[in-house]
């Protein structure tokens, strides 16, 4: 490798040309790290601290992480951002004040719980987001009642299941799905009234056995299927009659492998037949 040119880290990596964060083309000798540039540990268009790509600054920092705790006060936020990923943790705690979200969002990932508590409060939403994905327990209420369906979704993800019944109405479907993945199970019951299928598919899915007679009549087909399921077989028989002829086949399937059960399962295909019979119309009473 020629001395200074950065000949392996200097190919293309297809983000345009090297410019300063200001617009101005870079300039290695007018770098200060021009020393390092010469052993080939930075390259203009590659790694570079200088640059306005995220990516190059990032790449220079991973290579250089020792330099990060000079960059935390830089102009540029994309800098600080990264210099706030890779720097000492003692030098974070300012950061968290810092006037761009990126940064304050990149501190709370990296510092201990008790110091960003207060950040699950933040005006901006990104950080809210990194808040409720390293907080837990108490500490997450606040993130509950949040504007951003996503704050709350990352809320529901950690919170301890003891506490999810307070979110169980959530507006947001997606937010009530994870509610009825992670909710005590003393608790699910209550959510399978839920007005969205495929929250009620998620509680068909851990609702225990014996309960799910409440939802043998439920007007979703993929809610009913679950059921069918997992269901007890000697329960399956309201489901032999469903609109549906794949729910229909499953409880049939089931029931036939359950001997005991055979007795039942003829006396129901004689009722069929009859009902079938009796609903053909008799050609002599007709008008």
């Amino acid at each position: 490798m020629v001395p200074g040119d950065g000949s392996r880290l200097e190919r293309d990596d297809g983000l345009g040309p090297p410019l300063d964060w200001q617009g101005r083309p870079i300039r290695c000798r007018e770098c200060a790290h021009i020393a390092i540039n010469q052993m080939g540990l930075c390259a203009k268009g590659k790694a570079c601290i200088r640059d306005r790509r995220a990516r190059r600054v990032e790449r220079f920092l991973r290579g250089n992480p020792e330099l990060a705790d000079r960059y935390l006060d830089h102009p540029y936020f994309e800098v600080r951002a990264g210099a706030a990923r890779h720097c000492n943790l003692f030098r974070l705690p300012p950061m968290l004040k810092d006037p761009e979200p990126e940064v304050r969002a990149m501190a709370t990932l990296r510092l201990p719980e008790e110091r960003i508590r207060e950040m699950i409060n933040d005006p901006d939403t990104d950080v809210r987001i990194a808040a409720a994905s390293r907080l837990s327990g108490q500490a997450l209420m606040p993130a509950i009642h949040d504007s951003a369906y996503m704050v709350r979704l990352t809320a529901v993800r950690r919170m301890p299941p003891e506490l999810l019944p307070l979110v169980r109405h959530d507006p947001d479907p997606e937010v009530r799905q994870w509610v009825a993945r992670r909710i005590d199970l003393r608790a699910l019951p209550d959510m399978t009234f839920d007005p969205d299928p495929l929250v009620r598919r998620e509680v068909a899915e851990r609702l225990p056995a014996d309960q799910l007679v409440l939802m043998l009549s439920d007007s979703d087909f993929r809610v009913r299927h679950v059921v069918a399921e997992r269901i007890a077989e000697e329960e399956l028989f309201e489901l032999l009659d469903d609109p549906e002829e794949p729910i229909r086949e499953l409880a049939h399937e089931r029931i036939a492998a359950v001997p005991q059960l055979a007795a039942r399962l003829a006396v129901h295909r004689q009722g069929t037949g009859l009902r079938l019979v009796n609903s053909v119309p008799d050609p002599e009473k007709a008008p």
